[in-house]
């Protein structure tokens, strides 16, 4: 079985708002709202658990009291991968998987929360975005993870836009921080991941670099960059509400 995570401890800073990130308002309901119905219309068998901060997890609690979840408290932002570390003891003992999913992410359908985690098999699979361009609405991606392949076409790391080259972030496929792990892979490989990077972070994409070294498969499904678009500003939450229309 599988059991999804849901990332929220974010603040509102950068949306310029007193709110967490995740309850900012998108056409007048909290953004996570969008994420928790599709989430709940695909009937998980094990509760979600939503990763907050111990300041927002009183305001978020009252936000999704009508939803059946779990908390789990990150007590430092020091990243996602330390983010998905603090849901550990919460984690119900019958997942074999874990599925990560941002909760500032409100367009992912319900049929790719339903369907993505029945393709997993192995120990790691991912969501890609592959994008004509990064003019126009676009531009809300350009700062976003780029996939590494290699000449197989096989995916090798995720490099953080903050540690890409120039050649690097010319690479039109980036990735929106969605994951499914095999549960017992992640926590013997999450010890690994270093804060070693110019965010001075743990990152959750450094597991795919795990698993590359360790000549593991990495699958990936790719889905429309409108699903895959997340909110970090009041510019990308405008454009969110045009498409939305």
């Amino acid at each position: 079985m599988t059991q999804i995570i849901i990332l929220a401890a974010g603040r509102g800073t950068r949306m310029g708002s007193e709110l967490p990130k995740v309850l900012v308002p998108l056409k007048g309901k909290p953004m996570i709202h969008y994420l928790m119905e599709s989430v709940m219309a695909a009937k998980p068998k094990l509760k979600p658990i939503v990763v907050v901060s111990p300041e927002n997890k009183k305001v978020i609690g009252e936000a999704l009291a009508s939803y059946q979840v779990d908390y789990a408290v990150q007590g430092e932002q020091l990243g996602t991968g330390h983010a998905v570390s603090c849901a550990r003891d919460y984690i119900d003992s019958r997942a074999s998987d874990i599925f990560v999913l941002n909760g500032d992410h409100p367009f992912y359908r319900l049929e790719t929360i339903k369907n993505f985690p029945l393709k997993h098999h192995g120990i790691l699979s991912m969501i890609t975005v592959v994008l004509p361009d990064f003019r126009d609405w676009r531009s809300v991606f350009y700062h976003w993870g780029r996939i590494i392949r290699g000449k197989d076409k096989t995916v090798q790391e995720i490099k953080e836009f903050k540690d890409a080259t120039s050649e690097e972030k010319a690479i039109l496929e980036v990735n929106p921080n969605c994951f499914c792990f095999n549960k017992d892979w992640f926590f013997s490989n999450i010890d690994k991941v270093q804060d070693d990077n110019k965010a001075h972070e743990f990152y959750l994409t450094d597991m795919v670099k795990i698993a590359f070294d360790q000549n593991d498969i990495i699958q990936t499904s790719s889905i429309e960059p409108r699903e895959a678009m997340g909110i970090n500003s009041p510019e990308e939450l405008i454009i969110a509400e045009n498409l939305s229309n």
